[in-house]
């Protein structure tokens, strides 16, 4: 059971990041790409109840088993594009960012701008700080994957 609920005593807040869910919804990023992102980063973050969601929301969007399976092992798997790959490693280094002391190392950056324009780019670093957001919100108040 979730610590509270933040629908009313954080209700402007959770409203921004769902107009920020819409930007990203109709940004020129992929949705199978961005489903990828937010599985992975809430793996990473060790969220229940994102994992479960975006993992449920890759299946419905059609995404193959292979893929939502293999995301969290991403490098040793053949299911990915070159382009999802940059956009895993971008997500994985902006998430991680205590890991390395340059934060997002530029080669991460120069393979992700490499695939991507700079709207796209914008739209993929706005993507990676939702989903963390999402998962420290959650992770924060508990709450639980629902089945």
């Amino acid at each position: 059971m979730a610590r509270i609920s933040l629908r009313k005593p954080a209700a402007k807040g959770i409203q921004a990041l769902l107009d920020l869910e819409a930007y990203l919804k109709n940004s020129p990023v992929p949705q199978e790409t961005l489903d990828l992102i937010r599985l992975r980063v809430s793996q990473i973050n060790g969220c229940g109840y994102c994992v479960t969601m975006h993992a449920r929301e890759a299946k419905e969007s059609g995404q193959r088993d292979e893929r939502i399976f293999g995301v969290a092992a991403w490098r040793e798997t053949p299911f990915f594009t070159d382009a999802e790959r940059a956009a895993l490693a971008l997500a994985e280094s902006a998430t991680r960012l205590a890991d390395n002391a340059e934060g997002v190392p530029q080669d991460v950056w120069d393979e992700a701008a490499a695939h991507y324009d700079e709207e796209s780019l914008a739209a993929l670093v706005m993507a990676i700080a939702s989903i963390n957001a999402w998962n420290r919100l959650n992770v924060s108040v508990r709450n639980l994957a629902t089945d």
